[in-house]
């Protein structure tokens, strides 16, 4: 069976270095790793009191892991921004936390070599548990200084709007020569 079905001669199968986070409509920049989606299960065991000793399993709750973006420390204050609406220091006596919108829903998109659109996912209802602004600082060190923003959500799911593209270079028959 063919892993693409527009692009059949392809069968590499895509990179993990051409991606995008977007949020609040607009992609946001610089950003170099994102980790995993990841979600698991708990597997619910039970069996009734006069079967032998097996047991049946079922699905229980499901759980979606941390998100974690890194990105180079710049002037772009996204990161913070989002981060102080969970927790504001200088917001006073009850504000400190902004319910009207510290939650956003994040749009993840995997892009191929030549920059097309391949696949998205959809992050609902994510906010931001952890914010480091500055990494550990070495005077005899040779690294970019890398912020980094770990993002709780309550669910993804993919974008099957967003379809496998024609790509350039694929959708010809095989030449035969070397």
């Amino acid at each position: 069976m063919a892993q693409f079905s527009v692009n059949a001669n392809r069968v590499d199968p895509y990179k993990s270095f051409k991606f995008r986070v977007r949020w609040d409509g607009k992609v946001v920049a610089g950003i170099s790793k994102v980790s995993a989606l990841r979600r698991t299960t708990e597997v619910v065991e039970h069996r009734e009191g006069g079967d032998p000793s097996s047991v049946h399993k079922s699905p229980g709750r499901t759980h979606f892991e941390p998100i974690t973006l890194e990105r180079g420390v710049t002037h772009d204050l996204e990161f913070e921004r989002w981060a102080n609406k969970v927790w504001n220091l200088g917001g006073g006596a009850g504000s400190e936390v902004s319910l009207k919108d510290f939650r956003k829903d994040l749009v993840l998109e995997l892009h191929n070599e030549a920059g097309q659109l391949v696949m998205a996912y959809k992050l609902f209802r994510c906010w931001p548990s952890s914010f480091e602004a500055l990494p550990d600082l070495d005077a005899n060190g040779n690294a970019v200084a890398i912020q980094t923003l770990v993002i709780q959500n309550e669910g993804w799911e993919r974008d099957y709007d967003v379809a496998e593209p024609s790509e350039p270079g694929f959708n010809e028959p095989p030449t035969g020569k070397a």
